[in-house]
Formats: structure tokens, C-alpha cells, sequence
């Protein structure tokens, strides 16, 4: 496997990544997410995706913060960095996605479909104890559950429905069936109201439209990975 730069700067890489999203998060208040994506917009994603050393190596995770808000013109009070900043679960994300970019050589945006920072936060309680290698096959299945059918589009196309029947017969709107479909809105999420129509139409149960959350993923690929170690 081609590898996004020298595995020389990867430790530096995972550090500085982890200690700017904890300064960032835990000294700065900032949203995880609104951060990272000031990270990607900001040009400064880009240069450490390619292993730029000045940026995976030359900055430590505060200065990159700096930099960071700088170029996307955010003037605020900056904060010392906390002393057990590498035991946060804030850390953990940097470390570990900046681990998954460099193995995986996808760009952090490619990465932000797959799971936001807020959702990768989640893994911290399952994940930060196993190796990187298992965070790598877990996000490797979850992009994978991404490219197939949705629950509700296999269980439609069974029973021979448009989309916009589909609307007609259960009163949900064509445009929420549509996200649905493509998840650009999260069934598991939606009203009870909307997943009784949806499922009396269908001819199902309510539980068979819901998508396996990352979560479950996260739990079941650690579990069958140590059964198979053993």
C-alpha cells in the first residue's frame, strides 16, 4: 500500500494532530468540527496530508491552531496548553485520524464523509485501547456500508415502489424519502410517526428500516477481531 508520505514524520504527524485538537478544543472552546473544517478550508489540511514538514513536524499542535485561525480570520484570547492534553479524548482524534490519513492516503475531507470528528470522538470508549489497525478497518467497513443500499431503498425496490408512491401511500414527504435514501438524513433519527408510515406501507417491521449506527459497527468489528486473534 502507497502510504500519503514518509512514515519518518508519522509519529510527529500523530502527535502534533492530537495536540492541536486538543488545544483547540479543550484550551480554545471550539467546536471539534467547525475547527477541523477551518483546518480543510484554511489550506493547512492539505500541506500536512501531503507530509509538508514544516507542518507535520515543524509546528507543534498550538502553533498549528494558531495558523489554523489565522488564515480563516478568527482573532481569540489563546489559552496555555493543558499538561495531560495527550489523555484527552480530543487527543485520541487528532492521533488516530492523522494515523488514518497517512495509511490510507485519503484527503481529510474524504475522511469527514465517512464519519464527522464528533463521531469518531465516540470511538474514543471503544477504540483507544486497541490498535490503529483495528480504527482502520473500522472506518474501512462503515465507508463501505456507506456505498450500499439503504435499508429503505432495498425494502422499496422489493415491493416495486417509486419513490414518489412511496411518498404518495405513507404521507412522507417525496424530498425526506430521498434523504433517507441517501443519507443526507439519518433514518435512525426520524420521527416514530414517519417510520410507522413508512414501515405499514412497506410491509415491515419499524426495526427494519433503521441503519446500523457507527457505534455498532465499531462495537461488533472489535469484538469479532479479538475472537479471531484468540
Amino acid at each position: 500500500m502507497i502510504h500519503a508520505y514518509s512514515e519518518t514524520y508519522l509519529d510527529d504527524a500523530m502527535q502534533n494532530l492530537g495536540e492541536m485538537l486538543d488545544y483547540a478544543v479543550n484550551s480554545c472552546y471550539l467546536d471539534m468540527d467547525d475547527f477541523f473544517e477551518m483546518f480543510i478550508v484554511g489550506g493547512i489540511a492539505s500541506q500536512f496530508e501531503n507530509g509538508v514538514p514544516g507542518i507535520v513536524s515543524g509546528k507543534s499542535g498550538t502553533e498549528l491552531v494558531w495558523e489554523v485561525l489565522s488564515k480563516a480570520g478568527v482573532s481569540i484570547k489563546m489559552s496555555d496548553p493543558r499538561e495531560d492534553r495527550d489523555c484527552s479524548p480530543e487527543y485520541w482524534c487528532g492521533w488516530i485520524i492523522a494515523f488514518y490519513q497517512w495509511y490510507t492516503a485519503l484527503s481529510f475531507k474524504e475522511i469527514l464523509q465517512i464519519c464527522t470528528m464528533r463521531e469518531i470522538r465516540k470511538m474514543y470508549y471503544t477504540l483507544h485501547e486497541a490498535s490503529e489497525l483495528k480504527f482502520v478497518n473500522t472506518m474501512n467497513e462503515i465507508a463501505r456500508r456507506k456505498k450500499l443500499p439503504t435499508k429503505l431503498q432495498t425494502l422499496r425496490k422489493s415491493r416495486q415502489l417509486s419513490q414518489k408512491l412511496l411518498s404518495e401511500k405513507s404521507g412522507v414527504t417525496l424530498r425526506m424519502i430521498q434523504q433517507y435514501e441517501n443519507r443526507s438524513k439519518d433514518i435512525n433519527r426520524a420521527a416514530a410517526e414517519t417510520l410507522s408510515a413508512l414501515s405499514r406501507v412497506l410491509g415491515c417491521n419499524v426495526e427494519d428500516l433503521l441503519e446500523y449506527s457507527f457505534e455498532e459497527v465499531t462495537i461488533c468489528l472489535l469484538y469479532t477481531s479479538d475472537a479471531a486473534d484468540d
